[in-house]
């Protein structure tokens, strides 16, 4: 008995994480618009986890629990300007704001104008991105609120240390708030001074559901959504910009590959060995109509438009070897000179590679060893060892890929990363 127990307590802390991680987003944003303090916003959110925690075990998960989470995170807010003695004013705000019943926590697109812009989400993402402060610290800041990782998970992101980013957060949040940043999406020209910031952002956003950094799951679906939904919304306020249709291009396309992208029981499936069956050709062909209005804008391609033109290569590839591998090894090398990045040098490694050859892309892998910013980045090593393998150096790519293994948090990649490992020894020898 006292087994079963433990275990439904256990299956309810996964079902509230996984509510947690549904909802917080949309909370925050909600409360923040409520109470004009995003550091309060993620307070009071916080509390309503801690109270969800200590009831739902007891009293099981709620039917609608983003409105429970809601309805919690209020009555917290109202308590706390009660005790601050701002209970007659605060309150009247509080009251005035839509009662929520479970639907409002679901944003209609078609009813997402409210004056200019009325998305909660897209409000708070342009408020972290506000210029008050630097650039490091919106992308964390933002990642932390709208994607809900942890700071170790931020840190792995940006490849920086961990205290380093919690600083960043504290010190954000507290800059906001002495500034007395407005919860708003801006207007003209400040508008476009942050636009650059929101696109990375969603773009962050949208790789954190695409190959989650951390957890038991490969993907994060829901964050990919947000993160197109807050695109879409910026492409049709900003017609005219190309890089908005380039990282909407880029990411639908992308998104395109989710149902293949896993097998049957949830493990990884990478890009070379899914069904392009399952492809979702609306999303290519969304996909590829924004590239096309992107590039019709004309000017000099930016960044978000050259990966799409390489997601575009895989798209419009019927089966893995009719890929242009060499097109897009071109298109990487534009990218790394337009931004350089050692992990846009590793991704051209790999279509070097499938281009010309491992031993060309091994080539490239090598130089980026001692890159400080690859230090402890997983993929790395992962790409070292499918290039040492596929030259047959066998016993050198399995040392490489357990390493991949150890370095990775997400649980699904750190199986498949182990099963190549094991591949290795099983794997025929070369033919000379």
């Amino acid at each position: 008995m006292l087994v079963s127990v433990a275990v439904t307590a256990t299956d309810t802390h996964h079902a509230i994480d996984a509510v947690w991680r549904i909802e917080q987003a949309k909370l925050i944003a909600g409360l923040a618009r409520m109470v004009r303090d995003v550091g309060l916003a993620e307070e009071l959110a916080q509390d309503a986890l801690v109270a969800a925690l200590e009831q739902w075990p007891r009293s099981g998960i709620p039917d609608k629990p983003g409105a429970w989470l809601m309805a919690a995170a209020k009555r917290r807010a109202i308590d706390r300007f009660r005790r601050a003695k701002l209970i007659d004013r605060k309150h009247a705000e509080l009251g005035h704001e839509q009662d929520i019943d479970g639907e409002g926590m679901t944003p209609d697109l078609d009813a997402a104008l409210d004056d200019d812009i009325g998305d909660d989400l897209l409000r708070l993402m342009f408020t972290a991105c506000h210029p008050v402060l630097s650039q490091e610290a919106r992308l964390a800041l933002t990642l932390r609120l709208v994607a809900g990782l942890t700071t170790d998970e931020i840190a792995r992101a940006f490849l920086v240390a961990e205290p380093t980013v919690a600083q960043r957060i504290v010190r954000a949040k507290r800059a906001l708030s002495e500034a007395r940043v407005p919860f708003e999406v801006p207007r003209g020209a400040d508008r476009a001074a942050r636009l650059s910031s929101v696109l990375e952002v969603t773009y962050l956003v949208f790789n954190e559901g695409y190959a989650a950094t951390a957890g038991e799951d490969w993907m994060r679906p829901a964050l990919c959504e947000d993160a197109l939904r807050v695109g879409r919304i910026l492409a049709e306020l900003m017609p005219a910009e190309a890089e908005v249709h380039g990282l909407v291009a880029l990411m639908e396309i992308q998104a395109s590959r989710t149902r293949a992208r896993t097998g049957t029981g949830g493990e990884p499936v990478l890009l070379l060995d899914q069904d392009r069956g399952r492809w979702d050709q609306l999303l290519i062909g969304r996909g590829l109509a924004a590239l096309e209005r992107a590039t019709a804008l004309g000017g000099a391609a930016g960044p978000y438009r050259l990966q799409a033109e390489i997601a575009a290569c895989h798209a419009r590839a019927r089966t893995a070897a009719e890929t242009d591998w060499a097109r897009i090894a071109a298109l990487y090398s534009e990218l790394s000179a337009l931004t350089p990045s050692p992990v846009v040098e590793l991704n051209r490694a790999v279509a070097v590679a499938m281009a010309f050859g491992p031993a060309a892309g091994l080539e490239i892998v090598e130089s980026l060893r001692s890159e400080p910013a690859l230090q402890g980045y997983h993929l790395l090593p992962g790409v070292r060892g499918d290039l040492l393998f596929k030259l047959g150096r066998r016993d050198e790519a399995r040392a490489e890929f357990e390493r991949a293994a150890g370095l990775t948090r997400n649980a699904r990649e750190r199986e498949l990363l182990r099963a190549r490992a094991a591949a290795c020894a099983d794997a025929p020898a070369p033919q000379a």
